[in-house]
């Protein structure tokens, strides 16, 4: 196994977008994490982990996004138990092919000027035009033309959509809305943010920190939240720590006060007073190429390797102790999540059929067809999660006891997205993901083009799941479960996809209370910082 660091700063990921687009659409009012009764601090600064550099604050881009909430509001945001609240709007109505926003009165931009509904309205055309290749946007909007019209007298921005979409409020309603500022120079959005947000960013560095600066009369946030009450602190400050056990030890002296850690070092956080929200997860979501010409073209060969893996070992690595295989590509808190995955993934049977496909060991022991070894490119990377490549190890393990010469590579983050979305040089990839709020937001990775096109880089073709997912789509939000679910068996007897485990992260506090959004997103207006 060997490491490289090539970096490509530009390029997509599906693992990446998926946990993105999962936090941003979600941002809004969660749970309220463990309590602490010191009194609060007035006025103080907060400081926030991140593993990950923002390279661009954009909030439609592909990792501007993450950081989007601070200064950025949607149309609505949701609640604890998935209910839709107030954000920009506050009241929408919503079918299975339109949506309509009223906007509150009074809401203003960070630059002083009004939002007007027209103004939303640009903002949403210019996040859904494909031709701006906005990543971050494109995994969170429907995947179905729509266009948006708008009524500045009546404060009312309308979309409708071009074929039956039952999540139009869900995408369209939690995106970020850029002020008509920031759609005047999109270009300066990547140093700079224009929203309407409780907080501006006011100073940053290429590594981080990024800071944000409170906004003075800020009153429209989720649930008509405001960004003034006791205890919300002057200045957020998002610090990069890529190690967990960094984090852990500044954690536990409030070198930091918000943080996310989801490995081992959770088990010495305990017992210390920290505020704690768990989130929902899946480890491991493992993707197959599929293109024309790669050897997991072959189903047969897909379903052989997914039914040869222990799936309860691998679940076990995953976690780091005692594991539970995934139950579907969504984590546990999603839309229409269901345990779809064990009566549909193939299992050691699937084995026995490659002799009939024309697949044999030859006198070497290695798997073969038409006299050509099966080769197979096995991606991971620790920047996924740092159990993901013991995961690839054991995968590797499995597959070679069945005859394939695999290459374990062990990749940076952003060559492992190049590998996806440029190159196509792989054969499995294991990454990792919360899992997309909505079944909805799966659709591009499992249909569709391939990139640049679109974003199914695996270059899955699975008319059983097209069928039930449009079906779908034509019942309003949880209307269309049993469909989503038919859709997602219908990958997994494919073997298309391959989630391993179903996990959790923690988001811990020193001396802060917060909130969570699903995904694990911290939402803004909830922090408050204690003694």
């Amino acid at each position: 196994m060997h490491r490289r660091t090539v970096s490509f700063p530009r390029a997509r990921s599906a693992v990446v977008t998926l946990a993105v687009a999962a936090s941003a659409v979600s941002a809004g009012c969660g749970g309220e994490t463990s309590s602490i009764h010191t009194p609060v601090v007035m006025g103080g600064t907060v400081t926030v982990a991140t593993a990950a550099e923002t390279p661009d604050f954009h909030p439609y881009a592909q990792f501007g996004s993450a950081l989007a909430p601070y200064a950025y509001d949607s149309l609505v945001s949701t609640a604890p138990g998935g209910r839709v609240v107030s954000g920009l709007a506050g009241t929408w109505h919503d079918g299975a092919v339109s949506a309509s926003f009223t906007l509150r009165k009074g809401v203003t931009c960070s630059d002083g000027t009004p939002l007007t509904a027209s103004g939303v309205a640009r903002s949403l055309r210019y996040a859904g035009d494909p031709r701006n290749r906005l990543v971050g946007a494109r995994a969170a909007l429907p995947d179905v033309p729509f266009t948006v019209s708008a009524d500045d007298a009546a404060r009312t921005v309308s979309v409708r959509t071009a074929s039956p979409y039952g999540f139009i409020l869900r995408t369209v309603g939690l995106l970020p809305v850029v002020c008509p500022a920031g759609l005047t120079d999109p270009g300066a959005l990547a140093r700079s943010t224009r929203g309407t947000g409780p907080y501006v960013l006011s100073g940053y560095t290429s590594g981080g920190p990024y800071v944000f600066t409170r906004r003075k009369g800020y009153a429209w946030g989720p649930g008509g939240a405001t960004n003034a009450a006791p205890g919300q602190p002057e200045r957020i400050v998002v610090s990069v720590v890529p190690q967990e056990s960094t984090v852990a030890n500044l954690l536990l002296t409030g070198g930091v006060n918000i943080a996310a850690v989801t490995g081992p070092d959770r088990a010495r956080l305990t017992g210390h007073g920290l505020a704690a929200a768990r989130v929902p997860t899946v480890v491991g979501l493992t993707f197959f190429n599929e293109r024309p010409g790669r050897p997991l073209s072959d189903p047969v060969l897909r379903r052989a390797l997914v039914g040869a893996l222990d799936r309860k070992g691998l679940a076990n690595v995953a976690i780091g102790g005692e594991g539970t295989p995934a139950s579907h590509l969504t984590a546990a808190d999603s839309v229409c999540h269901a345990d779809v995955a064990a009566a549909n993934l193939p299992s050691r049977g699937a084995v026995r059929a490659l002799g009939t496909a024309g697949w044999t060991k030859d006198a070497r022991g290695r798997l073969v067809k038409r006299g050509r070894p099966l080769k197979l490119r096995l991606l991971s990377s620790p920047d996924f999660g740092s159990t993901l490549p013991s995961v690839a190890e054991l995968m590797a393990a499995t597959w070679r006891a069945l005859g394939a010469d695999v290459d374990l590579v062990s990749e940076s983050r952003n060559a492992v997205v190049q590998a996806m979305y440029q190159s196509g040089d792989f054969d499995v990839v294991v990454g990792s993901s919360p899992g997309p709020p909505l079944p909805a937001q799966l659709t591009p990775y499992f249909s569709g083009p391939p990139p640049s096109r679109g974003l199914n880089f695996a270059h899955v073709t699975n008319h059983a799941y097209d069928r039930f997912a449009a079906l779908a789509l034509r019942a309003p939000g949880t209307a269309g479960c049993a469909d989503w679910n038919r859709a997602a068996a219908a990958l997994f007897r494919s073997a298309d996809a391959l989630p391993v485990a179903d996990g959790t992260g923690t988001v811990y506090g020193y001396r802060t209370t917060f909130a969570v959004a699903p995904g694990g997103r911290v939402v803004p207006t909830s922090i408050r910082l204690h003694r």
